[in-house]
């Protein structure tokens, strides 16, 4: 497994992936020092997640290898149909899911994601529109809503 660490304007974010594709992808609460080198397999999604925080990338085209149940990977690809630019709540996730009753488990689910970013978890609110947990922290994903926001002069939290 390759690991790389790269400087976001959320902290310092670590990579790992190898031949079969990206694993994980975390935002930090320390710094540590940005690779000098970049692994291979790695580089695309160095480039690619710069390009987002540019405003230059609105989707990313990787290959993905998360580890995780067969639940928890049916729930991280549906938050991946998720727009840029566009929230959801964890009530319509469970109902675009099939199951309205299985809210805690997607939200559960949401949670474990290991692609911080490239799946966009971030993107699923409270029914009500508030901002409700998030592994990376809530001050974190009201940048990237805020980041994602089509309408720049206005903060959406």
């Amino acid at each position: 497994m390759a690991t790389a660490y790269i400087s976001t304007p959320l902290g310092s974010t670590k990579l790992e992936g190898d031949e079969n594709g990206l694993s994980s992808v975390t935002v930090l609460e320390m710094d540590e020092p940005e690779s000098k080198i970049i692994p291979e397999v790695l580089v695309d999604a160095a480039y690619q997640i710069n390009e987002y925080f540019k405003g230059e990338r609105q989707n990313f085209d990787l290959l993905i290898n998360p580890e995780g149940t067969e639940f928890q990977k049916k729930v991280w690809n549906s938050l991946l149909e998720i727009p840029y630019g566009k929230t959801m709540s964890y009530l319509e996730l469970s109902k675009n899911f099939g199951d309205v009753k299985a809210i805690r488990a997607v939200a559960s689910a949401n949670g474990k994601n290991p692609l911080w970013i490239i799946i966009p978890c971030h993107r699923v609110i409270g029914s009500d529109g508030s901002l409700t947990g998030y592994a990376g922290g809530l001050h974190r994903k009201k940048w990237l809503l805020n980041h994602e926001s089509p309408s720049k002069q206005q903060s959406l939290f």
